[in-house]
């Protein structure tokens, strides 16, 4: 009996040994302690708020400040409250807490856990492009130069400024023979472009276009769009009014195209989550959600916290996504490679 003791709990026992024992004891302190489902309710019940807040955002309202779409543009980081109730819980020593942390856990990673896989695949047709290269951009030549060497065979850029416009066509000139810039957004292309126009978005001024791009695997509708900026402010919340209408109105645009194959590429300023984009979300997929690796997010460039910047498709498959190094810009770049069908027209 003396040298079981010795091997359990004295100086000679394993480590693994002293773990188990450490074990023990805590589950007998545990199971002895009638309060553990009683302490940490009020960390149980915000988990369980958590959950349904994002279970249930697409019911929150937007009458009042855009609270609606205000959660669903960070609603992927909702998730970050999940260790944190879940430490909460473990302080408390709550059992009640601990097993209601999984709620939001579960939730969470039916919403967001496939975009944590690596889903990019190989080959394509096609390498595209998008970048708000931000009017008060210091260094535009030195951000075109970088976009273009990510190897892309069409580049949107938005927030273009008519001194900056000479700028990027004589950088972009030697990789892209054909370009057309409307109002504050430019499309290069490797490709001859044709039919192009600028798209209204019910702004007043073009911050929206659409070309033909004759690609040697059939012709695509590309669309550059620089949707008007949100804010959040105390008084009046979410100001994504004008936005909004915007979006409508590029929506009904898309649906409007008598080509099959579309791209859309540029600054949304709205993520795939955000309801109010729903006329273009719904005819469109995200080439992130479908071939990339993460969340994606573009904006601010300094502590990305967002996937504002967009491209996405119909009638094309998307193959890879990814985001480009950072750029004198406000925002960083991305870019996708897409599949085409051999039956394009």
């Amino acid at each position: 009996m003396a040298q079981a003791y010795v091997t359990e709990t004295g100086s000679g026992g394993s480590e693994s040994d002293r773990r188990g024992s450490r074990l023990r004891r805590l589950y007998d302190s545990l199971r002895g302690d009638r309060g553990i489902w009683r302490r940490g309710l009020v960390v149980a019940a915000c988990a369980v708020v958590l959950a349904l807040v994002m279970v249930l955002h697409a019911q929150i309202p937007n009458t009042i400040g855009n609270l609606g779409s205000l959660v669903e543009t960070f609603l992927p980081w909702l998730g970050v409250f999940v260790p944190l109730l879940l430490a909460l819980g473990l302080v408390r020593r709550s059992a009640t807490a601990v097993i209601a942390v999984l709620l939001p856990t579960i939730v969470w990673l039916n919403l967001f856990g496939g975009l944590l896989t690596d889903r990019a695949g190989s080959g394509g047709d096609l390498t595209v492009a998008t970048h708000n290269v931000n009017a008060d951009n210091t260094d535009p030549s030195g951000t075109a130069r970088d976009v273009a060497a990510s190897g892309a065979d069409v580049v949107a850029l938005e927030e273009l400024t008519a001194t900056a416009v000479p700028v990027y066509e004589k950088a972009l000139a030697a990789t892209y023979k054909y370009h057309s810039v409307q109002g504050t957004v430019g499309l290069w292309s490797k490709y001859p472009l044709k039919d192009v126009r600028p798209v209204d978005i019910k702004l007043g001024w073009t911050r929206a276009m659409r070309a033909t791009i004759v690609t040697p695997f059939g012709e695509i509708a590309g669309y550059v769009a620089h949707l008007p900026s949100v804010r959040v402010k105390l008084a009046a919340g979410f100001t994504a009014h004008q936005r909004d209408k915007s979006a409508d109105a590029l929506g009904e645009a898309i649906a409007d195209e008598t080509l099959r194959d579309v791209v859309l590429l540029g600054d949304l300023n709205g993520t795939m989550n955000d309801r109010s984009l729903s006329n273009i979300t719904s005819q469109l997929r995200s080439t992130q959600g479908a071939a990339g690796s993460g969340f994606g997010f573009s904006w601010p460039a300094s502590f990305p916290m967002a996937r504002i910047d967009q491209i996405m498709v119909k009638g094309v498959d998307p193959v890879t996504s990814w985001t480009l190094p950072r750029t004198g810009s406000d925002h960083l770049p991305i870019a996708a490679r897409v599949k085409i069908s051999a039956t394009a027209s």
